[in-house]
């Protein structure tokens, strides 16, 4: 399956790891590089330094691309944009925020840079400011999310810009793929389904919750702070909903998910902490490998856009 995406990120398989934080560290990363898709290290609010520990351990277990998810708002983003010069990073994802400030040292140091956008507008200012492609994501996400879904956004996207688009959000099979393919995209990233991955650090708590998921299992918080957030329904969710209900403010409702993240991925706490995952939880039925996801998706999706 090579493409305009595949020769980028010169992989074997035009598939990418969602930039998840607590969850995108070495081991997820490097299993997937390994598998043939891009493998992700989710840089999150981390300190530069630590952010620069994963990449020297993920080049440990691979000798593949990878690459690295730069959230814009995290106040060491100057610090860990230098670091993925100065460690050699082969790509490098981006979201909240506009990476203009950093494209020219990037691109000097020849990092792909592949910004996650949620609307037509975004992805354009970031064709121009020289991005090599963008995901565009739709809210059908886990994690922070926009307004618009993958059905319709994908398309807009293709047709606003000329650089290759990576479809994202309520893509967890073969026919996920085939229909991101139909829509103009040229590849996929995947955030929920490697959740639930073997190698995957988060807790089989967690894991279990998003095997067990129904279509109707996730709720999105957030929508009146301006920071909307898909998760599994749990009682922190119900409580934070309630909340918002009641004209919470801003304060109030962080205090509630403060830490909550750490607590799902880390100590398995699926009562109160954030179960982020999309709306294709329903369609994760086991904790498979990394490489049997690649390539299950990989051929299933191959073989159905030879039928169109």
């Amino acid at each position: 399956m090579k493409n305009r995406i595949t020769d980028l990120l010169k992989t074997e398989y035009p598939i990418i790891q969602g930039g998840m934080a607590w969850v995108a560290e070495h081991n997820l990363a490097a299993a997937v590089s390994n598998a043939g898709g891009l493998g992700i290290i989710g840089a999150a609010s981390a300190p530069a330094e630590v952010v620069r520990e994963e990449i020297k351990k993920c080049k440990e277990l691979t000798d593949k691309p990878f690459g690295v998810n730069v959230m814009l708002l995290n106040p060491n983003a100057d610090d860990v944009a230098k670091i993925i010069i100065e460690e050699g990073v082969k790509v490098v994802t981006t979201g909240a925020g506009n990476p203009g400030k950093y494209m020219d040292a990037w691109k000097e140091a020849g990092v792909v840079v592949i910004p996650v956008v949620a609307s037509t507008a975004m992805a354009i200012m970031m064709e121009r400011a020289g991005a090599d492609a963008v995901v565009a994501e739709g809210m059908e996400s886990g994690g922070h999310i926009g307004v618009t879904t993958s059905f319709a956004l994908i398309p807009q996207v293709v047709d606003a810009v000329s650089i290759p688009v990576v479809a994202a959000g309520g893509i967890a099979d073969g026919r996920g793929m085939a229909a991101a393919f139909m829509l103009g995209a040229e590849g996929i990233q995947m955030g929920t389904r490697f959740v639930a991955a073997k190698e995957s650090i988060v807790h089989a708590a967690y894991k279990e919750k998003i095997v067990k998921a129904k279509d109707i299992d996730s709720v999105v918080t957030g929508t009146t702070t301006g920071h909307p957030v898909r998760c599994l329904k749990n009682r922190m969710t119900k409580e934070y909903v309630k909340l918002e209900r009641e004209g919470a403010d801003f304060m109030e409702l962080e205090k509630l998910t403060l830490g909550s993240l750490r607590k799902a991925v880390i100590d398995g706490d699926v009562v109160n902490g954030t179960l982020m995952a999309g709306q294709i939880a329903g369609l994760i039925k086991s904790e498979e490998s990394c490489a049997d996801i690649i390539s299950s998706i990989s051929n299933e999706a191959e073989k159905l856009l030879k039928l169109v």
